[in-house]
């Protein structure tokens, strides 16, 4: 017995220690057993004048720990140490086959393994969150790296789509394809001059969604234009006998748009060469001959301005272009069609002044953005990731996502390194949809988990446009929604106030690692259960590769010692004294 009960503050008890009591060294953050009508777990935080200081935890209930406090003990309760062997009871869940995971060890009890229950972290969105080198990316390849240890019970239905901001793990997953063979692991690159796979999407499964984040639109006229877009391009890339009718059509439509407007004929015939300059078909442009009886003229000599200023061949040019219209022109857009980022520029042009792009310049400056960026990108280098010559449903080409080799990967790990934030954000958003979308459509749902685990999480998970444009943002919605059709978020993040708040706030599991940032710090304090004032201290001035882990999957709020993943992850700092320095002797 260490000592009696004098007082009871909140949640802490006051014990006054025994005059006999000698040799407690290393007693705080030991655990103690309040034996009073109930076992009572508690943890000494603090030892002032002789007097420890506990904070109350949790109770022995029916033979199993619970956690949280139903009744404080009375001033006659026991007070003493909980015994080693017993500590696992406390901090960890049953060592079991397929049913549990070895998370790390206890730092206050040297070598307690800490497992957790699989299916209590893995079956909801999951958080790590750490400042600079606390040891997130070592703990996120040793938790990944223990998963697939086991070489008896194959997790081969796993799935874990990794998004490597800075390429930093493939070093430490190939290693587990050496050390268990039944495990396959799956590499793609966004950099250009590797002999690795290379990570292409094909342009003809995005939809309007996913071009809006592409192009990076922001109004709901441009989501107009993009919608006629993925019409036209499935016209325009087809073999359709009618296509450069259909061209046609569109042209002559909206330069009689501009015939008919009633401007003055200056700006009538600017803006019908405007048009005929940029949009053009072998039938319809600026030198296309119009046949009268007894002459011949080119399209551009009928737009000439007469001394009245008017247009002397209005009638002319009116009927000229109205003989392009077509009646009920309908098209199959149900069709497989392959097309490329060319065609969809084409067909973003077709759109704009389809949807009247030249009636004014307030419409031409918010839509023509549009063109610009479409522009940029098939004329840029990040053209070669919208490179695919073979057509595939979108189920296919999640499934290809998976395939090495005529098995299915484990582990599915996409090097973002070699593109800037920008377009790593448009990748991750559009492929996390891909996978959601073919999870939402599974049968029986929920029958093959799939965990997008976010390297820097707050570059992706934030509060940007989507929501007002698009009505949802993807990691929000699957925050949501994800769980009951198996699409799991695991968000790595050093800074989690920049994160969204509602996909934060989903997850149920947290590893927390050093941290000290005060925004952060008080942040996290709000958000996870049962983050004391104690627990925020010490994690202020925690180790690297340790951290704490609340939720579900543990029993209390339980300080980690993470196992050194090996292979490690290439995050190490830059050694400066090794790199600075050199022995002039030598050279």
């Amino acid at each position: 017995m260490l000592g009696n009960i004098i007082e009871i503050i909140e949640n802490n008890v006051i014990v006054k220690l025994q005059s006999n009591i000698v040799n407690l060294d290393n007693i705080i953050n030991n655990y103690v057993v309040i034996q009073d009508k109930k076992q009572i777990i508690g943890e000494i935080i603090s030892l002032k004048e002789n007097n420890l200081i506990i904070e109350l935890l949790g109770e022995i209930i029916n033979n199993e720990f619970s956690f949280g406090i139903t009744k404080k003990p009375s001033l006659n309760a026991s007070v003493g140490l909980l015994s080693e062997k017993n500590v696992p009871f406390i901090i960890s869940n049953p060592e079991v086959e397929t049913k549990s995971l070895l998370l790390g060890y206890s730092p206050i009890y040297d070598n307690i393994k800490i497992h957790i229950d699989i299916n209590k972290f893995f079956n909801s969105h999951f958080a790590i969150l750490g400042g600079t080198g606390s040891g997130k990316s070592w703990g996120v390849a040793s938790i990944i790296q223990n998963i697939f240890k086991n070489k008896t019970y194959i997790p081969y239905n796993a799935s874990l789509f990794i998004f490597d901001t800075y390429g930093e793990y493939q070093n430490a997953f190939l290693g587990i394809e050496h050390q268990n063979p039944y495990i396959s692991v799956k590499t793609y690159t966004t950099n250009l001059e590797s002999d690795e796979e290379i990570l292409r999407i094909p342009p003809y499964l995005l939809g309007v969604d996913d071009l809006a984040i592409l192009l990076n639109a922001t109004t709901p006229n441009q989501l107009q234009i993009i919608e006629k877009a993925l019409y036209l391009v499935k016209i325009f890339a087809s073999e359709e006998s009618d296509v450069l009718k259909i061209k046609n059509d569109i042209i002559a439509r909206s330069v009689l748009d501009i015939l008919l407007s009633g401007r003055p004929s200056v700006q009538i015939r600017d803006q019908v060469f405007s048009i005929l300059s940029f949009y053009k078909t072998s039938e319809l442009n600026l030198d296309t001959i119009l046949y009268q009886p007894g002459y011949n003229r080119s399209l551009k000599n009928c737009l000439i301005i007469d001394a009245d200023g008017k247009l002397r061949e209005m009638e002319l040019l009116t009927d000229f272009f109205t003989s392009f219209l077509l009646e009920n022109k309908e098209f199959d857009d149900t069709k497989q069609i392959i097309y490329s980022l060319e065609d969809l520029e084409n067909a973003i042009d077709f759109a704009l002044i389809s949807e009247g792009i030249l009636k004014s310049e307030k419409v031409y400056d918010e839509n023509n953005m549009l063109k610009v960026r479409i522009h940029s990108l098939v004329t840029g280098e990040y053209k070669t990731y919208f490179e695919y010559e073979h057509y595939l449903t979108k189920e296919n080409y999640v499934n290809e996502l998976i395939n090495k080799n005529n098995r299915k990967a484990e582990i599915i790990n996409f090097n973002i390194n070699y593109v800037d934030d920008r377009f790593a954000k448009t990748i991750v958003k559009i492929i996390t949809k891909m996978l959601f979308d073919v999870l939402k459509n599974l049968k029986p749902r929920a029958s093959l988990p799939f965990h997008i685990i976010l390297e820097e999480a707050h570059r992706y998970v934030i509060n940007d446009n989507d929501v007002n444009l698009l009505g949802y943002n993807i990691f929000e919605r699957i925050s949501k929604e994800g769980r009951k059709y198996g699409i799991l978020l695991g968000l790595i993040s050093q800074r989690p106030s920049e994160l969204s708040e509602t996909a934060l706030s989903q997850c149920n599991n947290f590893l927390v690692f050093k941290m000290v940032h005060p925004k952060d710090m008080d942040y996290i304090k709000r958000l996870i259960p049962f983050m004391t004032l104690e627990i925020s201290k010490r994690l202020q001035m925690i180790k690297p590769g340790f951290c704490y882990g609340f939720g579900p999957a543990f029993k209390l709020p339980t300080m980690i010692r993470l196992d050194k993943p090996n292979p490690t992850p290439e995050s190490n700092n830059v050694d400066i004294s090794s790199t600075w320095y050199i022995n002039i002797n030598n050279q």
